[in-house]
This record gives C-alpha cells, structure tokens and sequence, in this order.
C-alpha cells in the first residue's frame, strides 16, 4: 500500500455482514442445528483429583432401553494426543488413571437426554484414589506424587533464555528492584458452552459440526484420534457464542461425538454443561512472576532477570507455548539491551490451563508495567516520560529477535496522555482517586503452525457468480464474533474494486480450504493477505478477458467501485455489448449505463474462459532467531496499545471502581473502524475482569467451587467504565492493505493501567490479583505501616 492511498472500502464504519441474522435471531449456532434420529452423547467424569482405575462396568448402561453405545478407553485406540506434538500427553477416554475432578472415563450415546443421563449413573468404576497436588509447591516437592510417569518432575515444560549480557547490564544500573505479581486461574467466560454433532455417513465421511474457532486443528486430531483420513473429516463451525482461546483445540465433546456416531452410524449431538466447561477450562494459566529490572539515572533500561511459574493443571495443552509467550512478549515494545527468562510450567491434579486472550503475555506485562511505575517515582521521571525514553520504533529489533516491521508505540502513548488530560489530572486528582498509564504488545499471527508444516496457514476461493453481479468468498476461517467475516469481505471488495455489497462470504468450514483459525490474532493479517491475493487474482482474470475483447492494453482498464475505468481514447463500449447482446442472450435485461460495469465485464470473462475463480494462500517468511523457542513470540507484524485508567477507591474499604479507560491502538490500517473499537472494547472488558473479580477456585479436593456465570462474577455493563478508544494506524507493511492485529493486544495495558490508578489514589502497590477490597485494604493498611 502506498501511504496517502485513497481506498473505497477499507477503513470505513461497515455494517457486519452476520448483523442481520444475529440481530433477528436466524443466526444458526450449535443448538439451532437439527439432524434426523439424532441421539445424546454424555460423557463420565471422575469424580476423583488423582485414582487409578481398577474395573469399569457398563453392562448395566449398555443394557438400558434407549441407549445406543457405551465406550471407554478400553474400546477406542491406544493413542494420545493434545496441542502441540511434544506433548501429546492426553488420552480420550482415561484407561489407568485419571488426573483430575473431571478426566473423562467413558462416554455413550442414548435417545434422549433423560436416557443418557440415567445410564450414566448405572456405569460403576472402581478407583483407587492416589495422593495428588493442587499448588505448584506441592508439585515441585520431593515426595510429590508423579502425574506422568514421563514428568517424574511434574515439569510439563521449561524454558531459560538470555539475551544479551544481563550481569553487565546490572553492573551498569543505578537503580536496581525486584517485585513479584500473582493472578488466579480465570475461565474464558463465552456465552456459548462448548457443543459438538457428529454425522457418520455411509460412504465413511464424518462431518462434525463444532463450536470451535479452529476447525482445522479439529479436523486434524479428530482424523488423527479415529484414524480416518483427514480428508474423509469435515468440520463445520457454525455461529459461536465466544470463543476466547479455550476453544482453540479439539475437545473430548468432538471425538467422543466422532466415536459415537461411528458406532452407531446416526448423527450424535454432545454438550458441555457449564459447569463442564469449568472442567474442561483450558484458558488462563496462573502465573506466579518475579522480575528484577535495573536502570540508568535517566531512565534508560538495563536489564530484565525474570523468573515465572505456571500451575497448568493436569494435561499440557497449549502450556508449551504458554511459558515461552510469558517471557519472549517482553522483548518489545522497550529498548531491552540484556534479558534473561527462567520459566517452569508445572503440571498439577487440576483442569488443563491454556490460551486465553493475550495468551501467555497478559499478567508479565501487569508486572513489568507496574514495575515501569515505580522506577519513574524513583527517578523523579514522569511515567509517560519514562516509556517513551525507551520505546522503540518501526525497524528496530529486540534483543530475542523480534523484528518491528511497524511499530505506532510512541503514537499510542502520546495519543492517550492527550485524551485523557493526563498532565492536567496526575497528582491533581481528590483523595482517593488516581490515574495510571501503561503500554502493551502482541503478535499478528503467529509466525509457525502448532505442528511442523510447510503448509499454508490460510487459503481462501473467490468464485464469480455466472452473472458477474455477486462474487463469492470462501474460506475455512473461523468468524467466532471478532467481525473477520466482514473483515474479509471488506479486503474482497477493495481487491476486486466492487461494492460491499456484492460480497457474500461463506467461512469456517474445512471443504473451503485450510486456515489455521481465530488464535495468535492472526486472521486480518494472514487471511486477510490471502483473501486479497485471491480478489486481485478475480480481478486480473476479468481484466485480461476484458481486454482481449476491446482489444486494449490490459494496464489500461482497472476496476473502481463496481465499474471499468478505461485510460485513453478510442475503445467502444458500445459495440461490446451490441455483440454480447447478439450472441449472448444472457444479457438481456441487465441495466445499462454510460460506463462498463463490473458485472458486464465478469459476463464477459465467463463467456470467454468459463467460470471465474480467484484463488489466495498466504505463509510467513522465514522469522525469528536460531536460539530454542525462537519460534514462540514470533510474527509477520506486532500490535502495540496504550491505555490511561482513572480509578476511584474507598480508602476505608479497599473497593475500587474504574471511573474511565483512554485506550490508543495501532492496528496498522484499520479495516473496519467500527469493528476496531469494538475489539478494543472487548480487550478492556475482559481485562477488567481479569484485574478485578474473576477467579476460579477450588475446594481441598480438587472441585471447583464457582463453576457458574452467578458465582463466577464478569464485568456486566454496570462494571463498565467509560472509555475513549483511539485507533492509531502505522500502516503494516507486511500486512494486507497495511493491516494487522486487534484483537488480543487490546488486553495487554488494562490491569497494569488500572494497577497504577490505584497505587496513585493510595500510594499501594498490589502484587496479587483479582483486585478484592481485602487486598487492596490490606496493601493500604501495610503501606501506612511504612
């Protein structure tokens, strides 16, 4: 894109194109789907942290009237699988031993609900239960029980890094302090429980339709778990309500549902209650931080020594990643000379953690923010002053070789000092009130698949309808709520040159190709290039039948809002269409007018070469260093945001409320403004959350205490703080049209520029989240005592 371009569609306020059908109810989600002779598949959950099985008897179940099949993991094949290939430590249905208050043990299909359950409780197992841990100090103690006979450790995974000199970047500090922050596992909250239906065909072709934001890595375990091939698996994604990374791999609700249908040769439909989602999680590690950071007198940054632990439950899913994410996110968006990182993911007789929006990177950049702070107050400096003394600028590499191919960090920052009267406001504010900034960062996709490919991440087919009056978007990517639909009908447009309005988009299903999914806010980027190439692959084809007709130049016509703009003299229209409407009947009827319309001009490239179909793939170049875990933190482009919270708290109490939120993020080019605020709405509410109330917890048996929506409490819109959303546009090079993330890097200033509001309304720095009263209080209270 060339800076100053003038486009038709991007960067406008569009309608979304699923608003319609969302907005009257026709939407279709999971429970909208009905299949002939369906049957219910329930699953049986241990109700035990850590057992060994001995026996499993289901010949009561099976004989019950109305039930179709009853598996365990005796009956389906010895083989595990999960997230990533190095640690596929999960089996379907557990055989030996389960690992936590929910592993799955047996799963059957019935006529009904009423049924299904029923038989569940006739299915008798015998366990014997084993010692299991809850904490990551009982993990990591000598005598632990082993939760993987390959962990003896109960290391899921470890990653130590260093870059740079750290030791002489410490030697160089005038200022040296360490501090600690703690958060609480969180649950990913969607609206939308997870849901799965199976369809065995009689020709051997499953067709599975879920409630997931990544049919492809579906479509690949389920082919690898029930040995079909993947191409004999379809996986269809509905609407979802939600997905927020817990939904960014395949469940036992998918396979169980495949196994079953299999079995019984009719459709089975499968549902977690919510309080199975809780079981299930697979979203938001606890993490336990302590970053020593040193300084030069002018502020300037030396050195990060940062030391991490996860509790990541029993199973790995995305923890590997997880733990890598956790360290290689701070590289940027400061100038960091010296980094060194030691993180431990562990494993615990707990539900598995892993990837919640802002994965992996969400509570390091809480510390290291609040960290910035009070370096400032040490140095004298303002907080504003003291980041952009380190920022970096597009061009400019971190010390873990993250390339800044755009980078509007310095833009954000000023641009919320700005709109939230930060000069006028710090230091000037009534008691009990305070304001505090902080920055973040996140990739753009991320830089390599989840396994070792040379694949696409993405393609995506743009068909010409035979009349040229409608072009046809097809693409497996997954439209989970975040607007990708509209986002990439919108790129169509602008690459074709035709109206919003003459794209129809079909995505989220694997016939339409591969497309990794909505993780890692990859798909405006990656999608969104192919999407393009696909639409000036239509475009191209159009023009060259256009032009072998007028016997023309091809450079010389282009293709702007729905018509043929021709350069130069001497080309008559009208004869061209005299012809086709003498030779083609077709075109009867079709509306005239002074210029040559898209349409026209795709009727005549149809009747010269037959149907018009574009075609887009898109990968990343080679990224990243050569060091182990270079590949984790890598990516084609990075999102960079900024935000100012002002805060209110009751110094008697401890309650804080968040009075207003200024909110700057650079997003390259915006595609859909609208759509651009509504993520960064999005970000801070699910940060506010985060920060404030949300926690997961646990009895000392290993149950979950709140598993639902009324006990689990997330911001409502009386939470809500006003906010001011700034879209900064750095205009990505990498990216389509200049494009890049929104949808996750949003997330990254929220606790810590809340956690700065309220140490300045209280002059307390709080190290454990969420924010209660009592901690709050009790940071007061000790602060006071100093």
């Amino acid at each position: 894109m060339i800076m100053g371009q003038k486009f038709k569609v991007i960067g406008s306020r569009a309608p979304r194109v699923d608003a319609p059908d969302k907005a009257t109810g026709r939407a279709v989600f999971m429970d909208d789907l009905e299949f002939k002779d369906e049957l219910v598949g329930v699953i049986l959950q241990s109700p035990y942290a850590h057992a060994r099985i001995l026996d499993i008897d289901a010949s009561a179940a099976k004989a019950l009237p109305g039930v179709k099949a009853v598996l365990t993991g005796r009956d389906l094949p010895e083989i595990k699988y999960g997230v990533s290939p190095a640690r596929y430590d999960e089996e379907l249905l557990a055989r030996d031993k389960v690992r936590y208050v929910g592993d799955e043990v047996a799963c059957l299909a019935a006529v009904d609900l009423e049924t299904a359950l029923e038989a569940l409780e006739l299915i008798k197992v015998e366990y014997e239960p084993l010692p299991y841990v809850l904490t990551v100090e009982d993990a990591l103690a000598e005598d632990a029980p082993v939760i993987h006979d390959a962990f003896p450790g109960n290391i899921c995974a470890e990653v130590h890094q260093e870059f740079g000199d750290v030791a002489q970047g410490f030697a160089q500090s005038d200022f040296i302090r360490t501090d600690n922050m703690l958060n609480k596992r969180q649950d990913g909250a969607f609206i939308e429980p997870h849901r799965a239906v199976a369809v065995y065909d009689l020709s051997g072709g499953l067709t599975l339709y879920s409630s997931t934001q990544v049919p492809h890595y579906v479509q690949r375990t389920v082919s690898m778990v029930t040995g079909l091939d993947v191409g004999k698996v379809r996986v269809i994604k509905p609407y979802v309500g939600g997905g927020f990374g817990p939904k960014a791999e395949a469940t036992p609700l998918d396979m169980c549902a495949a196994f079953l249908s299999i079995k019984t040769g009719l459709p089975v439909r499968m549902s977690y209650t919510r309080e199975q989602v809780f079981l299930h999680c697979r979203a938001r590690h606890q993490f336990n931080h302590t970053m020593k950071v040193g300084f030069k007198k002018d502020g300037a940054i030396m050195a990060l020594d940062h030391q991490c632990t996860l509790e990541g439950g029993a199973y790995s899913s995305f923890g590997i990643a997880t733990v890598y994410y956790a360290g290689s996110l701070l590289g940027a968006p400061y100038l960091l000379p010296n980094m060194k990182y030691d993180g431990l993911r562990i494993y615990t007789n707990k539900p598995a953690c892993g990837a919640q929006r802002g994965h992996g990177g969400v509570i390091a950049r809480a510390l290291f923010e609040q960290q910035l702070d009070l370096v400032a107050e040490e140095l004298g400096m303002d907080p504003v002053e003291l980041r952009l003394k380190n920022i970096m600028e597009a061009g400019d590499v971190s010390c873990n070789d993250l390339a800044m191919s755009s980078l509007g960090m310095k833009e954000c920052i000023e641009a919320v000092a700005n709109g939230s009267d930060w000069q006028e406001k710090r230091g000037k504010l009534p008691p009990g009130q305070g304001i505090g900034m902080a920055s973040g960062f996140f990739v753009s996709g991320a830089g390599y698949p989840i396994y070792r490919s040379e694949t696409y991440h993405c393609t995506v087919t743009i068909k010409v309808q035979e009349d040229g009056g409608t072009v046809k978007v097809m693409t497996g990517a997954a439209e989970i709520g975040q607007g990708s639909d509209t986002a990439m009908a919108m790129i169509a447009a602008e690459a074709i040159g035709i109206p919003l309005e003459s794209v129809r988009i079909v995505s989220g299903d694997t016939d339409h190709g591969v497309d990794l999914g909505a993780y890692s806010s990859r798909t405006t980027l990656m999608t969104g290039h192919a999407t393009k190439q696909a639409g000036e692959n239509v475009k191209d084809k159009v023009l060259t039948a256009l032009a072998e007709e007028l016997n023309v130049e091809k450079d010389r016509l282009d293709i702007v809002e729905g018509k043929v703009r021709i350069q130069g003299d001497g080309v008559d229209i009208k004869a061209v269409r005299q012809k086709y409407l003498k030779e083609h009947r077709g075109w009867e009827g079709m509306p005239r007018g002074e210029e040559l319309t898209f349409s026209e001009a795709a009727r005549v490239a149809y009747l010269k070469f037959g149907t018009i179909v574009g075609t887009g793939k898109y990968k990343p170049p080679v990224l990243g260093g050569k060091f182990k875990g270079a590949a984790v933190g890598t990516s084609p482009a990075y999102g960079c945001s900024a935000q100012v919270a002002q805060v209110e708290v009751d110094l008697e109490t401890g309650q804080v409320r968040v009075l207003n939120i200024t909110d700057a993020h650079d997003c390259g080019k915006a595609i859909n403004l609208t759509s651009v605020e509504g993520q960064m709405e999005g970000s801070v509410s699910m940060g506010l959350g985060e920060c404030m109330f949300e926690e997961v917890k646990f009895d000392d048996k290993g149950r979950v205490l709140n598993p639902s929506l009324g006990e689990y409490h997330i911001p409502t819109v009386m939470d809500m703080p006003r906010m001011n959303c700034i879209v900064v546009e750095s205009n990505e090079p990498n990216g389509p049209f200049g494009a890049k993330e929104v949808g996750e890097g949003a997330i990254m200033p929220t606790i810590p520029a809340i956690l700065n509001a309220v140490r300045d309304a209280t002059g307390a720095a709080v190290d454990e989240l969420p924010l209660t009263p009592e901690r709050v209080l009790k940071a007061i209270m000790d602060k006071d005592k100093e």
